[in-house]
């Protein structure tokens, strides 16, 4: 055997032995499956600002908290509307401006009343997958918000709630969560988008790694838009040891907001 011949085999093994140990590392980093299924447990948080607002914004002063200088300032941030923009019915349109003019105080969000879908998904905080064989719960640190979502066989849903009320499929590898039953009284940010009692969310969860999930949201309200409309972004897992969502039990801290002007007023 010649020394180019045994340089040649010694390439090719070290060339199998990278395919080896990539296709090992590749498979170890799948996550595990639970009844044939992606495993979603863990905790989960969205990265950016479409908490501020879901379209496309820029940075941007709040005159009314002036002496937070930069702290009280809205980020710049990217669209998660897919397409750019919401289509509003021009008379729903008016209802965005009105939110808008009343913020902060109108929001859903300052007085503590939990989120709803997809809003809950986006906040600035944490949430928690649990997952089993059966219902998937999730939890949210905002307002100690959570929901249920019902797997199999579909569930009708005993009332109206912020929340709303969750069913579940699985498409593939893909959960898909359709929500309904809305008390129409949350928002999907802080630039006052909002929605109606009729408005109807299809989630869509799909794990594309250990620590990331493709996340879809699709609104539909005839009452409110033209069209249905879909925002989407990616969350990520919580890497962090012994990562969990902690208590964030607002409604103490939204009283005077709520309730100040109830006060008795001192006589001078």
């Amino acid at each position: 055997m010649t020394c180019r011949s045994i340089r040649r085999r010694a390439a090719i093994a070290t060339i199998a032995a990278s395919i080896v140990c990539v296709a090992s590392a590749v498979a170890q980093s799948q996550p595990e499956r639970i009844d044939g299924r992606p495993n979603l447990n863990g905790v989960w948080q969205a990265m950016g600002t479409a908490y501020w607002n879901l379209e496309a914004h820029s940075a941007e002063a709040l005159p009314g908290f002036w002496q937070l200088g930069a702290i009280a300032a809205i980020p710049a941030g990217q669209s998660v509307v897919v397409g750019g923009g919401i289509p509003y019915l021009p008379e729903a349109l008016a209802g965005r401006e009105a939110n808008r003019a009343g913020w902060p105080a109108n929001d859903p969000e300052a007085k503590c009343y939990q989120p709803g879908i997809p809003r809950a998904t986006y906040l600035p905080y944490p949430f928690r997958i649990a997952q089993g064989v059966g219902d998937i719960l999730f939890a949210y640190e905002f307002a100690s918000a959570n929901r249920v979502v019902h797997m199999g066989e579909r569930v009708d849903s005993p009332i109206n709630s912020y929340m709303g009320w969750s069913n579940g499929r699985w498409e593939g590898d893909t959960l898909v969560v359709d929500v309904t039953d809305f008390n129409g009284l949350t928002w999907f940010d802080r630039a006052g988008n909002y929605h109606s009692r009729a408005v109807e969310v299809t989630e869509r969860y799909t794990l594309r790694g250990p620590n990331h999930i493709d996340y879809e949201a699709t609104i539909t309200d005839p009452n409110t838009f033209t069209r249905p409309w879909t925002i989407s972004m990616p969350l990520y897992r919580r890497a962090e040891e012994r990562a969990q969502i902690l208590e964030y039990k607002c409604v103490e801290f939204a009283e005077e907001l709520l309730y100040g002007h109830l006060k008795k007023v001192e006589d001078d």
